[in-house]
């Protein structure tokens, strides 16, 4: 969850990028308390318009970290951004790490995630602790980095019978 301007851009450029589920969960330093789900709704439905896309991406409800992680599928490849993460090549991490049954990208808040969100997040299985390289993004920025990353390596821009 991001404050208003900088989420309604999150949810416009996720929609754009083909995120079929947008699911705000809360983290220790997240720093919004109220989540607007109509206004996502709307802005879900105008990007999707905008951009001839069909299916609409659905919005959750706001869900503490820990209740996300216990009912998230974890067969899915769960790729976690983090500032803290060494810095690599992340189309190599993302290659190498790479599995069919879809993937979920897990945006840190302003502030990041801390230590203890961190060692729950490495425990995951399918897990991937991905760099966005050695900046410090705002989180509506790094967002966008990952699911350009996703999408170059392992989305529509890539062969079907790798992912």
């Amino acid at each position: 969850p991001l404050k208003h301007a900088r989420l309604d851009y999150m949810v416009q450029k996720a929609v754009e990028m083909g995120v079929a589920t947008l699911q705000p969960v809360l983290t220790q330093h997240t720093q919004v308390s109220r989540i607007n789900g109509e206004r996502m709704r709307a802005n879900v439905i105008e990007a999707a318009e905008q951009c001839g896309i069909l299916s609409i991406a659905a919005v959750e409800q706001p869900l503490p970290l820990d209740r996300y992680l216990a009912g998230r599928n974890p067969q899915r490849l769960l790729v976690f951004c983090d500032e803290a993460a060494e810095t690599v090549s992340p189309v190599a991490a993302l290659r190498h790490g790479a599995h069919g049954d879809g993937v979920d990208v897990l945006i840190g808040p302003e502030g990041g995630f801390s230590e203890s969100e961190r060692a729950v997040l490495v425990n995951q299985p399918k897990v991937l602790r991905l760099s966005l390289g050695p900046r410090i993004l705002r989180a509506d920025t790094a967002a966008v980095a990952a699911l350009t990353l996703v999408q170059a390596t392992l989305g529509d821009w890539t062969d079907a019978d790798r992912c």
